[in-house]
């Protein structure tokens, strides 16, 4: 009998994110959690020192096993989880000496990329099916040698994907996403194009098909107040927005509006869609972060490999005093076992024309 089929659970790698923040506390509580092991087997990819720091913040007693990684590698997985400690792939690489708690750092931010490079590695060589990492500081990525906007670009280069692929948000069955996103908001109106539009519902519509929803009910945000109001305050909805939601409906995409973005959100979390398309970054995360901000959960939609983090940051504020709340962090894991447990990781297969610039 294969592993598989004895156990139906997904393997998931936990990334413990930027160790200066929350991440540490935050992958201790749910390794502690018997309800998410449930759900999905875990490997731990990072610095043990770390682990033992969130495990020392979170007030909670967590038995890892180190192991090797490469040849044997699921052989000691199971073993570890057989004698009840949960696996770790332990990179020796942040020692939490050399590092301030609430303060970004380019070395340590140098080190998350590298650990996050190797969850990917892990999950190209088949031995997890899915990567949950608690929350990054992107700054002290970029200024720590991994020059990208975010994590998602990031990932899509070390898989060396060149297809479609986005952020999309989730928050109590809503799935949103957004035409533009790290760029100013002059830039994001020059950026809002019908080929983009045409990405932005063709990535959202297949991605929750592959999440299990059967026919994926998109609401279009409008750019202009009052949806423009007729061309009196702007002819985007008349010009792009709307000819080209009309023509994806018409393709099979169940996609309605341009809506005011001032109402669309209401619709939504009523029950009337699925999804909601943003045309920039605020328009959609002020809506969500202030619906539930300790709950939504991000992912990097598109991507063979599924990756999904809670949709808040590193919290400074609270950073070391126990108090963080795991609440999108159990998100991001649910999430994740939900994606990885389907038998089809392939992304969409369609080229981008635009919607490459993934977004946070």
């Amino acid at each position: 009998m294969t592993e598989a089929l004895a156990d139906p659970r997904p393997r998931l790698a936990i990334v413990p994110g930027d160790p200066t923040g929350i991440g540490p506390e935050l992958a201790a509580r749910i390794l502690t959690n018997p309800d998410m092991w449930r759900l999905a087997r875990f490997l731990v990819v990072g610095d043990a020192r770390v682990m033992a720091m969130g495990a020392q913040q979170a007030e909670v007693s967590l038995s890892l096993r180190s192991i090797a990684n490469g040849e044997g590698a699921a052989a000691a997985i199971r073993e570890a989880e057989t004698a009840g400690e949960v696996p770790m792939i332990d990179l020796g690489n942040l020692d939490p000496s050399r590092f301030t708690l609430g303060q970004a750092s380019a070395e340590v931010g140098g080190e998350v990329g590298a650990t996050l490079a190797a969850a990917v590695e892990l999950a190209r060589a088949g031995i997890v099916d899915g990567v949950t990492f608690t929350p990054l500081n992107k700054q002290a990525m970029f200024r720590g040698g991994w020059q990208f906007p975010d994590e998602h670009k990031l990932f899509a280069h070390l898989l060396g994907f060149k297809g479609l692929f986005s952020e999309m948000n989730v928050l109590d069955g809503q799935w949103m996403t957004r035409v533009t996103s790290h760029v100013s908001l002059r830039e994001a109106v020059e950026q809002i194009t019908p080929a983009r539009i045409r990405d932005a519902l063709t990535l959202a519509d297949t991605t929750m098909r592959r999440a299990g929803i059967a026919e994926p009910r998109i609401a279009v945000a409008a750019l202009n107040p009052h949806a423009g109001e007729g061309g009196l305050f702007g002819r985007e909805e008349i010009d792009i927005i709307a000819p080209t939601v009309r023509e994806m409906a018409a393709r099979g995409i169940r996609c309605d509006g341009p809506f005011p973005s001032d109402t669309v959100y209401l619709k939504a979390f009523e029950g009337h869609y699925d999804s909601v398309l943003a045309m920039y970054h605020d328009q959609g995360q002020i809506a969500t972060k202030l619906r539930g901000f300790n709950r939504g959960v991000t992912i990097t939609a598109g991507l063979p490999t599924v990756f999904t983090t809670p949709a808040h940051g590193t919290a400074y504020d609270i950073v070391g005093r126990g108090i963080a709340d795991p609440g999108a962090t159990e998100s991001a894991v649910r999430l994740a076992a939900r994606l990885a447990g389907k038998t089809s990781l392939d992304g969409p297969g369609t080229q981008a024309t635009g919607l490459v610039d993934a977004q946070t």
